[in-house]
């Protein structure tokens, strides 16, 4: 049984062959250590997903941005001992994927949030870094959708 759902919003963002990824926090006191994804988070009470891409990117990254549409959504299942806090019982997540164009800001590092750091990566590094799910999934999408022999 799901006593939790959380919605959230991740904008890919690519600029001159470069992808704006952002560092979480991770959870060091469960063994969790910092991980690069994506731009986005939480859809608050009442806000569109549109509106959340707006304001979790500004927030996390410093660039005013407009997304350019719905590519994905995935829904994940998480069980209570998975969780980062396991207390709180199974949860689902339900991710939204969008792209986005920059159109004002300057990149700056969120400040009092769980994101540590925002910076441009090209896509032959991203092997190397330690990623969340949420950007494996949404490279997986952009893969599928902009390769000319993928089916669909």
């Amino acid at each position: 049984m799901i006593t939790e759902a959380r919605l959230g919003a991740y904008a890919w963002i690519e600029r001159d062959d470069m992808l704006l990824l952002t560092l979480w926090q991770g959870a060091p006191e469960r063994g969790i250590d910092p991980h690069w994804g994506l731009p986005g988070g939480g859809v608050e009470w009442g806000e569109q997903i549109d509106e959340a891409t707006i304001r979790e990117v500004r927030e996390e990254t410093g660039f005013d941005v407009e997304p350019n549409g719905l590519l994905a959504v995935t829904v994940v299942h998480v069980d209570e001992e998975d969780r980062y806090d396991p207390q709180g019982g199974p949860l689902r997540l339900v991710r939204f994927l969008s792209t986005a164009t920059i159109i004002g800001g300057h990149l700056s590092d969120e400040i009092g949030g769980s994101t540590l750091r925002a910076a441009w990566f090209n896509r032959a590094e991203l092997g190397s870094l330690p990623t969340e799910q949420v950007l494996d999934w949404a490279t997986t999408v952009i893969d599928a959708r902009y390769d000319p022999g993928a089916a669909g």
